[in-house]
């Protein structure tokens, strides 16, 4: 596994971003329970959209957080 790492390194921000979102995809499609909440999870996850509810003007849209992210890594 330390051999790779030099490999992935030489990848930029935005696709080592990418890479890792893949990788995520992998495991939730081969094992669907590793991406499970905790109750935990699941009341902060309540909790926020209950204040997004309430002010959704407070909400930045994926499609911003993401190019935002992008545009830092070039």
């Amino acid at each position: 596994m330390s051999q790779s790492r030099p490999e992935f390194l030489a990848l930029s921000i935005a696709e080592r971003i990418q890479l890792a979102e893949d990788i995520w995809d992998s495991i939730v499609a081969e094992t669907p329970d590793a991406a499970m909440l905790t109750a935990k999870q699941m009341q902060e996850m309540q909790r926020r959209l209950l204040a997004h509810d309430k002010d959704p003007a407070s909400a930045v849209a994926w499609d911003q957080v993401r190019a935002e992210l992008f545009s830092r890594s070039h």
